[in-house]
């Protein structure tokens, strides 16, 4: 069976800000991708999916069948014949991966689905982002949804509040020095965990109020100058959004990856910010000079998304 393909995410902006109503930005990242295959599963890994799609549609059967209904005996029959998902997205690394599979079980066996051809009014995106949610509640205990419609639609999300997403454009690629890349913590985080610790932290009222006046006010600036093209105003305010993070969400960050955070802003030579929920995985890095930056964290893996 050669089914499409579904691709990574990375949230350049919203992480943990979107559950209380902040602005996000959400991109398709192709370097990552997975997709079903429905034949006799060849490796241990291919085995541990399978294993796994079987649990998950034990899952999908306790769904409201009036939010979305799927063809189980299809299901059923491929799980028995080997289905599984092949993927290079890695696990752990606020890159999706979930996301990707939620979107290509989804795409396979929902019935009555909204297609991606579709015009796809606000009603029907709020309808597949509320599915999506649903769904991946399964691997996360928690979902906004918004993993899945990135990698289901393939565009990239503009998330104004959390009943009001739309696709948008980003600004084009160029060859310039200024860059945002991934840096690779080398080690998988668990979501749930860290949603667990913010919202525990919500129940303080310092911390309420650090989110509302501080790091919503300034994803916000971040989405709208990055929408824009204002190059000025996207670093000063990702700097600010960098100490910030660092200050107030320190149990997200691994230890050893405080002193290159602050490397970072005492440098100007890069600014670092949470990648999904953080624990590790992948932080997501925004540098003028792209050249220095890898100079800086020559002992780190590095890889380049999107470069202006």
């Amino acid at each position: 069976m050669k089914g499409p393909l579904f691709y990574a995410k990375i949230l350049l902006f919203g992480e943990y800000g979107i559950i209380k109503d902040s602005k996000g930005l959400s991109i398709p990242y192709n370097h990552f991708k997975g997709g079903l295959k429905n034949f006799p599963c060849a490796s241990q890994d291919a085995e541990i999916s399978n294993g796994e799609i079987k649990k998950f549609s034990v899952y999908l059967k306790t769904l409201d069948p009036q939010l979305v209904r799927f063809d189980f005996d299809s299901l059923e029959v491929d799980i028995e014949n080997g289905l599984h998902f092949e993927s290079s997205i890695p696990q752990g690394y606020g890159v999706g991966s979930s996301g990707a599979l939620v979107a290509a079980i989804y795409e396979k066996y929902a019935q009555d689905k909204i297609t991606v051809l579709e015009n796809l009014s606000r009603e029907r995106l709020m309808k597949l982002k509320a599915v999506f949610s649903a769904m991946e509640s399964y691997f996360h205990g928690n979902s906004s949804g918004l993993d899945p419609l990135n990698s289901y639609l393939s565009l990239p999300i503009l998330i104004h509040s959390q009943t009001h997403v739309t696709p948008t454009g980003i600004p084009s690629q160029g060859k310039g020095k200024r860059a945002v890349f991934l840096l690779d913590s080398g080690v998988a985080g668990e979501t749930a965990p860290m949603v667990k610790i913010f919202m525990e932290s919500m129940k303080e009222t310092a911390f309420q109020n650090m989110l509302q006046n501080k790091f919503i006010k300034l994803t916000d600036a971040c989405v709208d100058d990055f929408l824009s093209g204002n190059i000025k105003g996207l670093f000063s305010n990702t700097k600010a959004l960098s100490k910030v993070v660092l200050g107030h969400f320190k149990p997200m960050i691994p230890m050893k990856f405080h002193q290159i955070w602050k490397k970072g802003i005492d440098t100007n030579g890069y600014y670092l910010k949470l990648c999904g929920s953080g624990g590790g995985g992948y932080f997501l890095g925004f540098t003028e000079d792209i050249d220095q930056a890898k100079i800086l964290l020559k002992d780190y893996k590095l890889e380049v998304v999107y470069q202006f």
